[in-house]
């Protein structure tokens, strides 16, 4: 029987160390770089997904606000509202003038005409009695009820009108007339015109002032 010598105990374990040895160096590199790769990914995934997300927030309706609430923008929206108002206020402030320009000119055109009202009475009556048939006088009287007429100078009453308040002044009551001028009616009636009414427009300058009949 063979003596076997024995294998001292450092051997022992070299030898179990060339069977179980981990991988050098450069072996475990690559498994270790594929380690930090793989851990990477999703780090910059999420580096990617924040500076999108820092982007998208330049769109969004709070970085609109943001935008509105700057001084400048603010400060224009004042000055765009100040303009806008004193247009309105300006519109509105012509649009009186004009108003009040044509009330004024028709009021002194009112005036003149009221203070030449008793020269058309005189025309009026001088026409009334054959005066003014004819000659220069009646060429006058007619050019000046003429341009009168222009401004809107109208001379109303005549017999046989029913009575208005609003129009005729009644002076006398009478009966009515018999040699059947002016019918009988159901209504106060104007039988005589003693003066006749003015009015330019519907602005009455002079009621006429009439004689009126009662109703039978």
């Amino acid at each position: 029987m063979t003596d076997q010598a024995p294998t001292p105990d450092g051997a022992e374990g070299v030898v179990g160390a060339d069977e179980t040895a981990p991988p050098t160096t450069a072996e475990a590199a690559p498994l270790q770089g594929d380690i930090l790769d793989e851990g990477a990914g999703p780090q910059h995934a999420g580096d990617a997904t924040e500076a999108s997300d820092s982007t998208s927030n330049l769109s969004t309706p709070e970085g609109a606000q943001d935008a509105d609430l700057h001084p400048d923008t603010v400060l224009a929206g004042e000055r765009l509202a100040d303009l806008q108002r004193l247009q309105a206020e300006y519109v509105n402030y012509k649009r009186r003038v004009d108003r009040d320009r044509a009330v004024v000119q028709e009021r002194a055109a009112q005036s003149v005409i009221e203070a030449l009202l008793p020269v058309l009475d005189d025309i009026h009556a001088a026409r009334e009695h054959g005066d003014l048939a004819d000659g220069p006088f009646a060429a006058i009287a007619d050019k000046l009820e003429s341009t009168l007429g222009k401004f809107g100078l109208e001379r109303y009453g005549a017999a046989g009108e029913q009575f208005d308040p609003n129009l005729h002044e009644a002076l006398m009551h009478t009966a009515w007339p018999q040699d059947g001028s002016v019918q009988p009616t159901d209504s106060t009636t104007v039988v005589q015109v003693l003066q006749p009414g003015y009015r330019a427009g519907e602005q009455i300058l002079r009621a006429a002032r009439v004689a009126v009949a009662d109703p039978e």
